[in-house]
């Protein structure tokens, strides 16, 4: 079956993890990926690299040379997308940047990833994981409650997965536009600045001292240890059949009591924390397996703490195809993460294993060589309109979003940032408050629509009659029970493009079971990883709902420019545990011989002597560097002598070192001598109010209906064509619904639909 990128030749020069990330996620949709890689190899030998460099091509290019430079010239000039991400002004340096290539290629889509960006002040500054990670607070201790300013690190690569993500939304946005008008486009998708969509509620700041966000009020839950001495994640807010639970592992009391009352619950942490010291007691008498199953047969929300390993061999990491087996000719049988945007018409697929470095050379230079002799074209669409600012990718993109919590409404919101006119239906039953309102809701029109009345499935239908996309992240079944499902639809809008995101994936044994960012956290091995060997913690961001996100609106844009070329829409979805695989990237292939060897716990401050966080005289500072940055390193002020401490004698002598001088005197010698470095900022509120963050859109400070002025995070991505927008503040929730009415002729009936509440104007808040 066809992928959606057909046709599509890529050109990636991705080093180390974002550029080969997208480049992988690209071929997954049926590109061709050519994969230039320098002499030697890749910069970062890892296995990884077989998933990273899954279904691409091979050839080794010395850029240094004329010989190398021409060629890569002329894989430019015949493709349709480029991709890199070295720091800003290398590609340009070398003839190769976005400028010269869009000239000689108008159709070209160029898309950089780089650590900090262009016009950043930091852009020269070594962009390793970790100095962007401690740049953008993403080092902060999470589940514990102790008070500390020691960070925390992760291993997981969160700035590049995001660069990646919203790099490959991007420029499936920016094919859709060329597709239009033949016209490529420049995008840059910063490392540092994709970081700030998975901040999410952390860098929010509702500025009325008044103001009471009460769906965020009496949470309860967590990682409880069983009786086998594993852990389970149970709780949270709005737990799935909470009462079911309690009466399934028979505690008839607690019901007496009122504590399965979800609305007390919120209200009261007194009563939330008797909650919690029962439930720590509950779980010791039963294993983590029998937890699990009970909780599965309750239809609540819950999962053990497995390591990445247990869940490589688990059924539904099987079936799902969330794992899959691909015969890698270095590393043989090898589990890899599977498709993390699926389509039922252009399904994405692993097209074969990485290849080894070279191996198509003589193939790759005989085409350009065809194309020279026959005086093909460059890329792209004949007939290119101006170049100049085009109308909104999404411009006359129609989207209905039945999305509640984060991953749905983000993919909404992305949408709506690429032009889509998004229009965001709530249920005005399901409680006082819109979650996460504020956030995730902007840039759309609300209205809160009964659609379990015959009436409020009319106003649906309505609304559909010239929609160009659904999208709605329940568990499996429950659209189809409300009538709603893709087949319904398809029915009255047969080129519709329908996403659906729920948890663990629509396919596989655990399809129809609930769950949110943190359950998908721990059944994947995240929560073990982050934990280490002690309780299982959670990651700071909630990194799968907004990744998961992403890749449904990288989905939806695959499916819209497959539309503009066959007229078919689709049924597209996402998975907060596909997320999950990816996001884990680095660390998600099982073979024989593999080592689980990976950095872990709350205890870590980097992955090596040259790459962690050591305490300073005020703070503390990120470094980052390699083994061949030791001379440079050593003649830095205050740091002699540290190339002579290899080994076991590296971490403590720069430890002592560091201990000498404050945050800012490191930082300004480590990078003017070109070593990464940067102060780990702790706290992401105080990252909201960089003015250089804030010049630039990532930190917004806007008016809100009724609740004054909010700072949010701004959307991140940079094209030159079609840039991307925030769109207005979320309004009120249900405050659009008479324009929405009126739009399909239904305004007449406003006061009557809302006397008999099948819409609903007041009474539900912007949580």
């Amino acid at each position: 079956m066809p992928g959606a990128l057909d046709g599509i030749k890529v050109i990636d020069f991705g080093q180390y993890i974002a550029g080969p990330l997208a480049g992988m996620l690209l071929a997954d949709q049926g590109a061709d990926v050519i994969k230039v890689d320098p002499p030697g190899g890749p910069r970062w030998q890892t296995p990884a690299n077989a998933t990273w460099n899954r279904g691409k091509r091979s050839i080794v290019l010395d850029l240094k040379a004329q010989d190398g430079l021409s060629t890569a010239k002329e894989l430019i000039e015949s493709a349709d997308v480029v991709v890199e991400n070295f720091r800003p002004g290398v590609m340009g340096r070398l003839g190769l940047g976005p400028e010269a290539m869009t000239q000689s290629n108008p159709g070209l889509v160029y898309c950089s990833l780089p650590g900090f960006a262009s016009n950043d002040p930091r852009a020269g500054v070594p962009a390793w994981e970790g100095v962007i990670g401690a740049a953008s607070a993403t080092y902060r201790r999470t589940n514990d409650g102790s008070a500390t300013d020691r960070p925390v690190y992760t291993s997981l690569p969160i700035a590049s997965s995001y660069s990646a993500f919203q790099g490959v939304v991007s420029i499936a946005m920016a094919l859709n536009v060329r597709q239009r008008d033949g016209c490529g486009q420049v995008i840059e998708v910063p490392m540092f600045d994709a970081m700030f969509p998975s901040l999410g509620h952390h860098g929010m700041t509702v500025h009325d001292p008044n103001y009471v966000d009460r769906s965020l009020r009496g949470i309860w839950g967590g990682h409880f240890q069983c009786k086998d001495g594993r852990y389970v994640r149970f709780g949270g807010t709005g737990n799935q059949n909470f009462r079911q639970f309690v009466e399934a592992a028979g505690i008839t009391s607690w019901d007496a009591e009122n504590l399965t009352d979800l609305d007390r619950l919120m209200d009261d942490k007194n009563l939330a924390s008797e909650v919690q010291k029962r439930a720590k007691e509950l779980f010791l008498t039963r294993t983590a397996q029998e937890w699990e199953d009970l909780i599965a047969e309750a239809g609540s929300e819950g999962s053990i703490c497995r390591t990445s390993q247990e869940w490589f061999e688990h059924p539904h990491a099987r079936e799902s195809k969330m794992v899959e087996e691909v015969d890698d000719p270095t590393y043989g049988k090898m589990l890899q993460p599977g498709i993390a945007a699926r389509m039922s018409l252009t399904p994405g697929a692993i097209r074969g294993p990485a290849p080894a470095l070279d191996q198509h050379r003589e193939e790759i230079l005989g085409e350009l060589s065809s194309r020279t002799s026959n005086g093909a074209a460059t890329a792209g669409v004949e007939g290119a309109a101006d170049p100049g600012l085009a109308r909104s990718a999404l411009a006359g993109i129609k989207v209905l979003d039945l999305c509640i919590i984060l991953a749905g409404p983000t993919l909404g919101r992305t949408l709506a940032e690429f032009g889509a006119d998004v229009i965001k239906i709530d249920n005005p039953a399901r409680g006082s408050t819109v979650a996460r309102h504020n956030e995730i809701n902007r840039g759309k029109r609300s209205i809160l629509l009964d659609l379990k009345s015959d009436e409020g499935r009319d106003i649906f239908w309505k609304l559909l009659e010239d929609a160009d996309v659904v999208s709605e992240n329940y568990r499996a079944g429950k659209m189809e029970q409300l009538g709603l499902g893709y087949d319904e639809v398809r029915k009255r809008r047969p080129d519709i493009v329908y996403a659906s995101l729920n948890a663990y994936g629509h396919v596989g044994p655990w399809a129809g079971r609930p769950g949110h960012e943190q359950f998908a956290q721990a059944a994947t091995g995240m929560d073990r990883r982050f934990g280490g060997d002690g309780e299982p913690a959670t990651q700071p961001n909630p990194i799968n709902d907004y990744g998961t996100g992403y890749m449904g609106a990288y989905a939806v844009a695959l499916a819209l420019l497959h539309r503009q070329r066959t007229g078919e829409g689709q049924y597209v979805d996402a998975a907060l545990a596909y997320t999950a695989m990816t996001l884990q990237s680095p660390y998600m292939q099982q073979f024989e011989g593999k080592q689980w060897d990976e950095t872990k716990g709350q205890d870590a401050l980097g992955s090596g002597p040259l790459h962690r966080a050591y305490q300073a005289r005020d703070g503390w500072v990120f470094l980052g560097a390699g083994e061949s940055d030791l001379e440079r390193l050593a003649a830095v002020s205050g740091m002699s002598g540290i190339d002579a401490q290899r080994g076991a004698g590296l971490e403590p002598g720069l430890e002592e070192r560091f201990l000498a001088e404050d945050v800012e005197t490191w930082v300004a010698r480590l990078t003017a001598a070109g070593v990464g470095a940067h102060q780990v900022v702790m706290n992401s509120h105080s990252l909201m109010t960089i003015p250089w963050v804030k010049d630039q859109g990532l930190s917004m400070t806007r008016e809100h209906q009724e609740i004054g002025l909010v700072t949010a995070c701004g959307p991140a991505p940079r094209l030159s064509r079609t840039p991307v927008q925030p769109g207005r503040p979320a309004p009120k929730p249900g405050s659009d619904a008479l324009e929405i009415l009126e739009s399909v002729g239904l305004g007449d009936r406003f006061e009557d639909l809302v006397q008999r509440g099948i819409v609903r104007i007041d009474g539900v808040a912007a949580g």
